[in-house]
C-alpha cells in the first residue's frame, strides 16, 4: 500500500537529508531541481525568510506541473541574535558561526511549500536548539572533518557536533535536519 496514492511526488531538493526524511514517510518521489538565486527582500524577518525561499524554489516548476504532481520545496535557516546564519562559504565562516552558537540558544526555522497544478500551501516550523560551550578544538575538528558548508548555521544536528554539543532541543528534531517531516505529513493530508 502506498501513502497518498494518486499523487506523483516531486522533491525539489538536492539535500540528501531531505531525501532521506521524505523517504522515511513511505512516499515514492522523484528528485528534480532547478537552479535559482536564493535571494530574499531585506525587510523579511525570521520565518518569513525560509517561507519566501521555499515558495521561490517552486516558481520554475509552476508551468510544468501535471494534474497529479505534488511538488515539495523547502528552505531552512538558523536565526540567532536577530540575524540569519546561512550556509558558510568556507572554513573560517563555519568556525565563526559555531563560535557564535556555542553556549547559546538559537532557532532553526524551515519553510515548506506544497504545490500542485492548481494550488499552493506554505507553512513553517521552528525548533529551539541550545549548544553547550564548545571548545575551540571541538569546533575546529568538526569543521575540518565534516565540512558543513551545505548546512545552515554551519552544522548538522545528526553529525558529531550535534551528538557532543547539543544539550537541549525544543521542537522537531527533523526540522533541524532540514524538513519538519511530521508537520509535512499533516499538511499533505489536509492538502
Amino acid at each position: 500500500m502506498k501513502w497518498f496514492p494518486g499523487y506523483n511526488f516531486i522533491l525539489a531538493s538536492k539535500s540528501p537529508r531531505r531525501q532521506q526524511l521524505l523517504n522515511s514517510l513511505g512516499i515514492e518521489f522523484q528528485v528534480k531541481t532547478k537552479e535559482i538565486e536564493e535571494n530574499y527582500p531585506e525587510n523579511l524577518r525570521k520565518e518569513e525568510i525560509p517561507v519566501f525561499l521555499a515558495e521561490l524554489k517552486s516558481k520554475p516548476f509552476l508551468s510544468v506541473l501535471k494534474e497529479n504532481d505534488l511538488l515539495i520545496t523547502a528552505d531552512t535557516i538558523v536565526w540567532f541574535d536577530g540575524l540569519v546564519l546561512g550556509k558558510p562559504r568556507n572554513e573560517e565562516e563555519a568556525i565563526g558561526m559555531l563560535q557564535k552558537l556555542s553556549g547559546n540558544e538559537h532557532q532553526v526555522i524551515s519553510g515548506v511549500c506544497i504545490t500542485s497544478s492548481n494550488k499552493q500551501k506554505s507553512f513553517y516550523a521552528v525548533s529551539n536548539v541550545r549548544f553547550k560551550k564548545l571548545t575551540k578544538k571541538e569546533i575546529n575538528y568538526y569543521v575540518s572533518e565534516f565540512k558543513p558548508f551545505d548546512k545552515a548555521g554551519g552544522y548538522g544536528i545528526q553529525e558529531w557536533i550535534g551528538v557532543i554539543g547539543i544539550i537541549h532541543i525544543e521542537g522537531s528534531f527533523y526540522n533541524v535536519m532540514g524538513l519538519p517531516i511530521q508537520k509535512l505529513y499533516e499538511e499533505i493530508q489536509k492538502f
